[in-house]
């Protein structure tokens, strides 16, 4: 992508979890090059942590994060939304 992109992560967590503040640098660093040209790119970035065996809503689960959720081991679940059009780039 080349244009202004938002960042929304989920880390979903059996485990301990890390503070979520300190997951968004090195996602938004690995995705550099890849979904988007530089992470200066990215206006808009939101992260939560959720617990697996919590209780949480999903709108429109994929296939993919069904299983993860159903495997109950911790995950990171990334989208990235063109920020001109919030379409889900996932």
């Amino acid at each position: 992508m080349t244009t202004e992109v938002s960042v929304k992560i989920t880390y979903f967590y059996n485990s301990e979890s890390p503070d979520v503040d300190n997951m968004i640098k090195p996602i938004q660093d690995a995705l550099k090059g890849i979904v988007y040209e530089d992470d200066s790119q990215v206006g808009d970035t939101s992260s939560r942590k959720s617990r697996i065996d919590g209780v949480f809503k999903i709108s429109g689960v994929s296939p993919e994060l069904a299983v993860r959720l159903a495997r109950g081991r911790d995950f990171v679940r990334v989208r990235v939304l063109s920020a001109a059009t919030h379409e889900d780039l996932q």
